[in-house]
């Protein structure tokens, strides 16, 4: 009988323990690879966006969808699809900086879908309108063009 090894956490719950690059990709055993974000923090508004912005900056959108995976779990419900839609632009612009142009095309339409439903509003500050333009913008590049850096690339949250 071939026994499946996997990764267990102090609660004995599943977790991959490999570590990942900046894009979140799954690197060998023994690699080093990025810190990862710790799961379940509960951030104020200002240092959800202050971390999150960090993390684009340095080319880490996934890491910092799983911030804003954190504001969406442990927030107000009525903030929960503004959370959601920027975790969703972050992993849209992860699957592109990683080659899948037909999931991080997707994935960025659906967050700036979401996000378009706060329509002028500018919640805590985050500039909504242009932020769901570039999340459209960069999916129809994403879609016709070369993969792209995720750095490079990294939205603006606030303005």
């Amino acid at each position: 009988m071939n026994e499946t090894h996997r990764d267990r956490d102090t609660e004995g719950r599943a977790r991959n323990a490999r570590p990942r690059d900046g894009l979140g990709r799954p690197l060998p055993y023994g690699t080093p690879g990025v810190e990862r974000q710790p799961e379940g923090v509960v951030r104020t508004r200002h240092d959800t966006l202050r971390e999150a912005q960090r993390l684009l900056d340095a080319g880490m959108p996934f890491h910092a969808h799983e911030v804003f995976e954190d504001a969406w779990k442990s927030g107000p419900e009525s903030e929960r699809e503004l959370w959601r839609g920027l975790a969703q632009v972050a992993v849209g612009l992860t699957h592109a900086a990683r080659g899948n142009t037909a999931g991080g095309a997707r994935l960025l339409r659906r967050g700036a879908g979401a996000l378009s439903a706060y329509g002028e509003a500018r919640p805590h500050g985050i500039g909504i309108g242009g932020l769901a333009d570039w999340a459209r913008e960069l999916a129809g590049r994403v879609e016709s063009g070369p993969t792209v850096d995720a750095a490079t690339e990294a939205p603006r949250l606030l303005g």
